[in-house]
């Protein structure tokens, strides 16, 4: 158990940056215990594919390259990861809270009998004493998510069993090179090792990918807009103050679920992780399951009608009116002084 292990997502050549995210707080980890900090990469033409993720701190890469891995598909790349982390015991191991992770996850943990803890928000290092026998662990994996609909925020340790296996979604995190420089060792695994003819009974004949048309991750402002923005029509002005700015549309879950705004622009707890410049939040009260994912704004201008709306607490400036109202007169003044 000497070890923080990274399973890397591959996606058109490049590691994902989910990845990456989850490299650099692995390697806070890693240095925090004492011990090093592997990536694992299955996939085909990954050859090089070390040179991405070695300034990222990234002690040992183990590299599986071969055709049979890639698409990815859930049962040949959960035979290597059980067999690898049986062998190597480590003592964490991270994945993304994507498509991938949440279906690859469950299996691992489950064929390892180690347990997961789904969506983390935070991943912190720390001491554990267990209520009951008053038994005391070191340096155990504090597995940090929002719980029961966001209400709370539950600490979660795992004090027997390894690895301590986590998911984290794409943003919350923040993604740092270390040092380009960086150099560790590259590792390689032969298929042939790891698999047999029942694993490969799925093959994906033909794969379509859709990419998304908003970039909320890429966007250095966002104009968001909540429940108290009333209608769809309303949202209209969004659109116009974005388009002034140079910004994006986000929405949070009670905007999309009334139908104002499109899923793929939620922000949130079940919605993209977003660290614009600046996020201006338009009729959002600002619940925790809200503020999750954009808590790390560098700036946040909130406008509502209530002066005692939840986010107000954590907004840098404050505007209490009508949007509506408000809206209008900010676009005409950034036309104004902008030209």
């Amino acid at each position: 158990m000497n070890s923080v292990f990274v399973y890397c997502e591959i996606e058109d050549g490049a590691v994902a940056d989910v990845s990456l995210e989850l490299l650099t707080k692995g390697r806070t980890l890693a240095s925090r215990l004492g011990v090093k900090l592997e990536a694992v990469v299955l996939g085909h033409g990954v050859a090089g594919i070390e040179k991405q993720l070695f300034p990222y701190g990234t002690d040992v890469v183990w590299v599986g390259d071969d055709a049979r891995l890639a698409p990815y598909t859930t049962l040949p790349h959960a035979k290597v990861l059980v067999k690898l982390f049986g062998e190597e015991r480590p003592q964490v191991a991270l994945m993304g809270a994507t498509s991938v992770g949440r279906d690859l996850g469950p299996r691992v943990s489950s064929a390892l009998h180690s347990g997961l803890t789904a969506d983390c928000t935070s991943l912190e290092i720390g001491d554990y004493t267990e209520a009951k026998s008053k038994q005391e662990y070191k340096n155990l994996l504090y597995q940090i998510r929002p719980a029961f609909g966001g209400n709370i925020v539950a600490t979660i340790v795992n004090p027997d069993c390894r690895p301590q296996m986590a998911t984290v979604r794409e943003g919350v995190m923040r993604k740092e090179v270390l040092d380009p420089a960086y150099r560790g060792e590259v590792k390689r695994l032969n298929a042939d090792e790891f698999l047999d003819d029942t694993d490969l009974v799925v093959k994906v004949i033909e794969r379509h990918v859709e990419k998304s048309k908003v970039n909320l991750k890429g966007a250095s402002i966002i104009v968001s807009g909540g429940y108290g923005v009333g209608s769809k029509e309303n949202f209209a002005l969004l659109h116009e103050l974005a388009a002034v700015l140079g910004g994006e549309i986000g929405a949070s879950r009670a905007a999309v679920d009334a139908g104002f705004a499109e899923h793929e622009r939620q922000i949130g707890q079940t919605g993209t992780t977003v660290r614009p410049k600046l996020y201006v939040a338009c009729g959002i009260s600002g619940q925790i399951q809200h503020t999750a994912g954009m808590e790390e704004s560098a700036i946040v201008i909130a406008i509502n009608t209530d002066p005692d709306a939840p986010i107000n607490k954590f907004a840098d400036y404050v505007i209490t009116g009508d949007l509506n109202v408000v809206i209008p007169k900010m676009i005409q003044y950034y036309k104004k002084n902008s030209k």
